[in-house]
């Protein structure tokens, strides 16, 4: 029976496990894209990318158009997390150092944990919201180890802050979206409405890429195929089978992933406060990902169910023993 009621979490776990990986992929991306285009161009250049790329998977699969009660949450979603989240981290990331933009955007997960428990009624779990303040610990740490000598500007940790406000958003409007349509669906429209969004930035996009390198252009579309087509979808699909607030605790293990891959593909080698700090964000996804153990039912509990349905041989039915309600848990 356990292991019936587990095995349907794996290929949810496997979709957030690509999330994530390809997400700390994009930092590096970025890095080279943006040094030939300007935030608002490089944010339109990736979502033109991923929505080509989905609508081609759209109609090789033939789903057509979401339900029309899907159409609120894409329409938020995309606005906020492919509009102006991308546009605006751009942008703030180039105000400030890495490592502050990394501690002010990993605020995100806990708006998305607060927002979901107020306007989804989601749960918040012990197990959850002691990972996220281990992970966001962890975070700090990357962050202020890799902030050495950078500026922050007050205009860029605004920006970055607002980056944060929006995926959050974005995040907790999707979700009830995902309960009408599909995640291809979903991330196909949601990108579709962000690409909409930035296409007064079309011009700088046009002028930039006569004159960017064929690398920097290179790295643009492999940000929309993966990071955003291919990253978005899987989210979608593994926030469709659990809380906002544990997908949002997920992606602190993107900080993680990006020291290693900044050591593997850019030569940074970390020094040991951020790989402590890295080492912090893996220990509290692994935290907030768990679950507690369930305690064993009583015989008398375990049968509870069938002598209700039953009749006794005075003729009386059974009630079945009351238990206190949990109102608000998710999927249990």
């Amino acid at each position: 029976m356990t292991k019936r009621n587990r095995h349907p979490e794996w290929p949810a776990l496997v979709a957030a496990g690509v999330t994530v990986v390809l997400w700390a992929s994009a930092f590096v991306s970025i890095r080279s894209a943006g040094e030939a285009y300007s935030p608002g161009a490089l944010a339109l250049g990736r979502l033109l990318a991923g929505s080509l790329a989905l609508a081609c998977v759209l109609l090789i699969r033939r789903e057509g158009l979401p339900p029309r009660a899907a159409w609120p949450g894409i329409a938020v979603s995309g606005l906020l997390w492919f509009g102006v989240y991308m546009v605006v981290l751009n942008w703030g990331e180039q105000q400030v150092d890495a490592g502050t933009a990394a501690m002010v955007v990993n605020i995100g997960p806990v708006l998305i944990a607060l927002l979901g428990a107020r306007l989804l009624g989601e749960v918040l779990p012990p197990r959850l919201v002691a990972g996220m303040a281990v992970s966001f610990a962890g975070a700090v740490v990357v962050g202020w180890s890799m902030s050495g000598d950078g500026g922050a500007s007050a205009l860029g940790v605004l920006l970055c802050l607002v980056a944060a406000v929006g995926y959050a958003g974005g995040v907790v409007a999707q979700k009830p979206a995902l309960a009408h349509g599909s995640a291809l669906q979903v991330t196909t429209f949601g990108c579709l409405v962000g690409t909409v969004a930035c296409l007064p930035f079309a011009g700088q996009l046009v002028g930039q890429a006569a004159n960017a390198s064929v690398s920097a252009t290179l790295n643009m579309v492999y940000l929309g195929v993966f990071p955003t087509a291919l990253a978005f979808t899987t989210w979608a699909y593994a926030l469709a089978r659990t809380t906002a607030g544990r997908m949002g605790a997920t992606t602190y293990a993107v900080p993680a992933l990006v020291v290693l891959m900044s050591w593997l593909a850019l030569d940074e080698v970390p020094g040991p406060l951020t790989l402590a700090g890295g080492a912090l964000c893996l220990a509290g996804v692994a935290v907030s990902r768990s679950r507690a153990r369930s305690r064993p039912r009583s015989v008398g509990a375990a049968g509870s169910g069938e002598h209700s349905k039953g009749n006794t041989g005075s003729g009386e039915a059974v009630s079945p023993p009351r238990t206190p309600s949990r109102p608000g848990t998710p999927g249990s």
